[in-house]
């Protein structure tokens, strides 16, 4: 892992990348605690394990 401040700026550019890529994406406080929900639609679901 890199350390925070590192990985705050590696998490920018990658919100940065798909905002530029996509129509809708949300992004949350980088290392806040947050509770989410997944709603599944559509043929195929990516799971991202640290």
């Amino acid at each position: 892992a890199k350390p925070p401040v590192e990985a705050e700026k590696l998490y920018d550019y990658l919100v940065e990348q798909a905002i530029n890529k996509y129509d809708f994406v949300s992004s949350g406080q980088f290392a806040a605690d947050m509770l989410v929900t997944l709603e599944n639609d559509g043929p195929v679901t990516f799971i991202l394990k640290a």
